[in-house]
């Protein structure tokens, strides 16, 4: 039973193993046990001072020395890219707390509680990809890694493994089995207001939508900070994308923010014209391949009017993603509309209180306003894309954006990571 408490467990160093899939021959599922007593039959010992290290396939991130007990802690497995069942066993000696995320600040799961002594069960799916890319044939233009920016440098979301982080009031872990598995994925192509912000206290929609699906399906968030229609095309990420998209998967598209600064030449793209003409190249790819695209229109940002309205920033852009949703039979989510409700909910003087920097960005989003927006996307879901819907989680409750829970009483556990470095794009 790990806990951050006594430097997570006691255990003996495990034996290096083989994390790579042999040509030919199908994954292996892997176990770990972190507790003080006896090994669980078929599982692996983890020390608890094992620093990650590629020759041994796991271990604790940066090093169980680096955070003080109580601290959230980080523990990766070198995995090929794909999708991967995570059942874990949380709970230990004394009771715990526990609220688990993956990769890049993915929310998988929240406020686990389990008795001393005692524990609760989870499962989640968790998707992994590294940056590299296919070779294109001899002559042919294309490129063999996705294009990063330097903030990606280090990110958990483009390595070579897959990384949990336990976090909460008493974080506690006592099992983890790992196995590889096929199940329909839902792709995320998008901007900074989509993407797994890596830093606390900085977040969106995207990197909360794990938590509200089944073990039965797969979130691969391929937005990024900065990102228009015409840069995710030149910078690969629709190729990595498509390149594991299959019959089936979804493909959830929203972009505005950023194709609609004509200040930025390269990447500007026309509400009436070219805008919707992406919109419908990116629908196509996905059909092509058998899998469904669904629009999202972005979020508004926090403006209002002297009548605590808020204002539209986005110009015709939303009406172009309806119209396209219209003319290609894609479904839309009208997220524009429901955050409207959203903030004039909160109202002028509140609405700060779901924005990052302590509101003073007004179109980045804190854990809160990440969390909220995420479940009018589900809500979207419910009611534009049943067939999506059947994978939810069972037991969520209708969700009024218009009746937000108050950011005065809204508790999500921090991440070990921060920094007050703004995202890419306003």
């Amino acid at each position: 039973m790990l806990h951050r408490r006594a430097v997570l467990a006691a255990l003996a160093v495990a034996p290096t193993a083989s994390w790579a899939a042999e040509p030919g021959k199908p994954m292996q599922s892997w176990a770990f046990d972190f507790g003080d007593g006896r090994v669980a039959p078929g599982h692996i010992r983890v020390a608890r001072d094992l620093a990650y290290d590629l020759t041994v396939g796991y271990g604790f991130e940066p090093s169980p020395a680096a955070s003080p007990p109580g601290a959230p802690f980080l523990f990766s497995i070198a995995v090929p890219e794909g999708d991967y069942r995570v059942t874990l066993e949380l709970g230990g000696k004394a009771a715990s707390d526990t609220t688990v995320k993956a990769e890049a600040r993915r929310l998988m799961a929240e406020r686990i509680v389990a008795k001393a002594g005692k524990t609760a069960s989870v499962t989640f799916v968790v998707n992994v990809r590294t940056a590299a890319l296919t070779s294109p044939p001899p002559n042919a233009p294309g490129g063999v890694r996705v294009l990063l920016n330097p903030r990606e440098d280090g990110s958990y979301n483009w390595d070579d493994k897959l990384t949990l982080e336990f976090c909460g009031p008493a974080p506690a872990v006592r099992r983890l089995r790992l196995e590889p598995v096929t199940v329909p994925v839902i792709y995320l192509a998008g901007d900074s207001t989509v993407t797994d912000q890596r830093f606390e206290p900085g977040g969106s929609w995207g990197q909360m939508l794990p938590r509200f699906f089944k073990p039965d399906i797969s979130v691969a968030n391929h937005a990024e900070s900065g990102e228009t229609l015409k840069a995710f095309l030149f910078e690969h990420r629709l190729d990595k994308l498509l390149s594991g998209i299959k019959p089936g998967d979804w493909l959830l598209i929203q972009f505005g923010h950023n194709d609609q600064k004509i200040n930025w030449p390269q990447t500007y793209v026309e509400a009436a014209t070219t805008y919707r003409d992406y919109l419908k190249a990116y629908i196509g790819e996905a059909r092509r391949r058998g899998a469904k695209p669904v629009l999202v229109t972005s979020m508004h940002r926090r403006r209002f009017d002297a009548a605590g309205k808020i204002i539209n920033t986005h110009g015709d852009y939303p009406e172009a993603v309806r119209a396209v949703g219209r003319e290609t039979g894609a479904p839309v989510i009208d997220l524009l509309t429901m955050s409207a409700a959203f903030y004039e909910a909160l109202g002028p003087d509140n609405a700060w209180k779901a924005f990052g920097d302590g509101g003073k960005d007004a179109t980045h989003h804190n854990n809160y306003g990440a969390y909220v927006l995420a479940q009018c996307v589900v809500t979207g879901i419910r009611a534009q894309v049943p067939d999506l819907a059947v994978h939810l989680t069972d037991g969520l409750p209708a969700f009024d954006p218009a009746k937000p829970p108050s950011p005065d009483t809204f508790v999500l556990a921090a991440s070990a990571a921060h920094s007050r470095e703004t995202p890419r794009g306003n």
